[in-house]
């Protein structure tokens, strides 16, 4: 706040052309006859012989006759959040840990557990905490070295981004170890006061009116029970837990997807003889030269690439009255994890060869896994790929991940006996499916998007030869 001291002439019965601050003596009266609604006091740091600061005049409010006299004019700014240093704290010891930025679309997490406890020990970017958002799990890091001091919040609160969560001590003096057991040395003392729970008993058993109140109190409880939780009856041998963030938002989009899109699945098979060959024949060199296996997902990202730049549609959304066509082909991997379902996105994947593609799935896996992913890595995609197969799915029908308009579903592989030549022979053989829009794609084109996808994988001399 910038502080200049003006002279202003004041007229009198005229307007106010713009908005005014008045210093205001202790000992005058107010000169302004019309004042607003609520008077604002500010007590700026720095400026210790200024009491108060009052009367705001807006644009177009009556000022009574004055002489010509003296304003201190302040540069106001607009209202702005402030912030200062993240996870510092006004002492000089005590460091505060908040909770980070999470990403654009992520506005509040749940604080999932405490890596710590109050009285260890922390060094310098140390998770001590975890958040669980709708996507990802992301740690919350010690900004200082120290020992914890107390935890602010608690397990399973909802949080925001600049959250306090806990105090890190840089010296450590004054805190111990048995931080947790306070807690519960908390809850005694109220246990302690039996006489006076046994009065507040006897009153209703005096009065009759309480006793009638209570189940008043006590009827609307259930609906709110009743329309959180399905109204089942609690049963022997069953446990109730509360659904992960993660969960509850892959519910959510799968349900709105099965609600928005006019989902059709079209399927056929895939011989594949020819892939597996490839794929054991150059494994060992594959590996000495890219130091990444060779496997099978980088064949059918391949083919998907070959299909989707075949049939556009494919990889085009509708948005409102408008078709969006893609000139680019990112591809989404669906990776189970313990936590829920992820879809990491390959970038630019018709621009990558065998190698690259193997080594992006298999770094996006890991990630996946440990729960370091981050938000940039899922966000996007504009054609999704799940495999159903690792787990031994013999056929399935996938949904869409919006907002994209197709997905691919590959699954297990069973050997079967086939016709080949006039001969029947046994061969590996592959379900494929592809789920998409009817809204935007017509059974044409995904049959022959599906057919592209099962004459690349079943020769894969097509890709060279680009036919």
């Amino acid at each position: 706040m910038m502080l200049g001291v003006l002279r202003r002439s004041v007229a009198s019965g005229g307007s106010s052309s713009s908005s005014l601050l008045s210093i205001r003596p202790a000992a005058s009266t107010p000169r302004v006859s019309s004042l607003p609604e609520k008077e604002i006091l500010l007590h700026p740091r720095g400026f210790g012989h200024v009491r108060n600061f009052s009367h705001f005049i807006s644009p177009g409010c009556s000022v009574s006759s004055v002489p010509r006299r003296d304003f201190a004019s302040f540069e106001l700014m607009a209202p702005k959040q402030m912030w200062s240093r993240p996870f510092s704290s006004d002492s000089g010891d005590a460091v505060d840990v908040v909770v980070p930025f999470m990403g654009e679309s992520i506005t509040d997490g749940t604080l999932a557990k405490f890596l710590k406890n109050p009285g260890d020990r922390v060094e310098v970017d140390e998770p001590i905490a975890q958040i669980e958002t709708d996507k990802v799990t992301i740690d919350v890091a010690s900004p200082e070295a120290g020992v914890i001091k107390e935890f602010v919040a608690k397990e399973g609160e909802t949080v925001e981004p600049g959250t306090k969560v806990a105090v890190v001590s840089k010296s450590g003096e004054g805190v111990a170890h048995v931080a947790p057991s306070e807690k519960i040395t908390e809850k005694p003392p109220p246990k302690k006061e039996s006489a006076p729970q046994g009065k507040k008993e006897e009153k209703p058993k005096v009065e009759t009116a309480p006793e009638t109140e209570k189940p008043k109190a006590s009827a609307p409880a259930p609906p709110k029970l009743s329309a959180r939780e399905p109204q089942l009856p609690p049963k022997e041998r069953e446990r109730r837990v509360p659904m992960t963030r993660l969960r509850k938002r892959v519910a959510t989009r799968l349900k709105d997807s099965q609600n928005t899109f006019a989902m059709l699945t079209t399927f056929n098979e895939v011989d594949m003889t020819n892939l597996m060959k490839l794929r054991s024949d150059y494994k060992d060199a594959f590996v000495e030269k890219h130091g990444v296996k060779l496997g099978l997902m980088s064949g059918f990202v391949k083919a998907a690439v070959s299909g989707l730049q075949n049939q556009p549609i494919i990889n085009a959304v509708i948005d409102g009255d408008d078709i969006i066509y893609r000139d680019y082909v990112d591809i989404s991997i669906a990776v189970g994890t313990p936590k829920g379902l992820v879809v990491p996105v390959i970038r630019n994947a018709d621009k990558m060869n065998f190698a690259e593609i193997e080594k992006e799935i298999n770094t996006l896996a890991k990630k996946a896994n440990d729960g370091t992913i981050s938000i940039d890595e899922m966000a996007g995609g504009s054609f999704t790929i799940s495999n159903g197969g690792v787990y031994g799915s013999l056929l399935s029908t996938p949904i869409i991940n919006p907002p994209q308009s197709a997905i691919l579903g590959m699954h297990s592989i069973v050997t079967r006996p086939m016709v080949v030549g006039g001969n029947i022979v046994p061969r590996p053989m592959m379900y494929i499916a592809l789920t998409y829009d009817h809204r935007l794609i017509d059974g044409r084109e995904a049959v022959f998007f599906l057919r592209r996808i099962k004459d690349v994988v079943e020769d894969p001399r097509r890709l060279l030869l680009d036919i």
